[in-house]
């Protein structure tokens, strides 16, 4: 079998996928070692048999459902090149929103930053990378997830992050911030959602937050007071109808300059505001 037949053949049975053709050369580009250029240059190269069953079973796991990061054991993000698993989010180009308000809002000199539910360390590791200045603490509740976080700022040559273990606030301590940020669980339990797509191969615990989706973000909103400096922002990413009880949650605990800012599709994405101590 040709690469360009085997090209072929996948993409006929991943065409119930998005972007199928695609989703198969990145499939193939592993499985030989080699880019998706080599691919197009040497259409006509003969796969051996070994190669060909490891991709047979590559596309099968593709066409069960399973996430293409999963398979392929990494995502880019913001430029990074992050390993992911089954303990982490998968990194998704609309949390790169949140990164840009951060460093919109940045003091210049940088500062104390904490991101709270780092999971593969996407956000927390753009930031440091984009902002040498910044001192980032990345906190995680989950002990799997915390160490492939780690091992994507090794990978990455990223030193300016602290990793700690925990849940939410409780690993700060006393600690005070320019700014914190998350990407918290947001879904309903009963979202249907959560039983489709991507969504079914990644941890619950990082999806869903109570009855309205809300638990979490309520719960970050409620202690950021004890943990941003006078002046500090909070940046929280939430669901696309979420907007309006987010920027509320936020004004009621006495935040100014409450925004909501919108995804690609023009949906709010990323609640910002800014902590006045008085």
């Amino acid at each position: 079998m040709t690469i360009d037949s085997a090209l072929a053949d996948a993409t006929a049975r991943l065409s119930a996928t998005d972007a199928a053709r695609l989703e198969a050369e990145l499939l193939l580009a592993a499985v030989v070692g080699q880019t998706r250029t080599y691919l197009y240059t040497w259409p006509e190269r003969e796969l051996t048999a070994p190669q060909q069953q490891r991709y047979a079973a590559l596309v099968a796991r593709r066409a069960m459902g399973e996430p293409l990061a999963h398979i392929l054991g990494r995502r880019e993000f913001w430029s990074l090149e992050l390993r992911v698993t089954a303990d982490t989010l998968i990194p998704r180009p609309e949390t790169e929103l949140l990164v840009e308000a951060a460093l919109a809002r940045l003091p210049p000199a940088g500062g104390r930053v904490a991101d709270l539910g780092t999971g593969s360390g996407a956000i927390a590791l753009a930031l440091a990378r984009e902002c040498p200045a910044c001192e980032v603490v990345a906190v995680e509740r989950s002990a799997g997830a915390l160490a492939v976080a780690e091992e994507n700022a090794c990978c990455n040559g990223i030193a300016n992050v602290t990793f700690l273990h925990g849940s939410w606030y409780e690993p700060l301590k006393r600690g005070r911030f320019a700014m914190i940020v998350s990407n918290p669980p947001y879904i309903c339990a009963d979202d249907p959602h959560l039983k489709r797509g991507d969504l079914r191969f990644e941890p619950l615990s990082a999806l869903s937050s109570g009855a309205d989706g809300l638990d979490d973000l309520r719960l970050i909103i409620d202690g950021a007071g004890a943990h941003l400096l006078p002046g500090g922002w909070l940046l929280l990413e939430h669901g696309y109808d979420q907007g309006a009880a987010v920027t509320a949650l936020l004004r009621a605990a006495g935040f100014a300059a409450v925004a909501d800012l919108p995804d690609l599709q023009g949906h709010g994405r990323v609640a910002v505001g800014q902590f006045s101590a008085t």
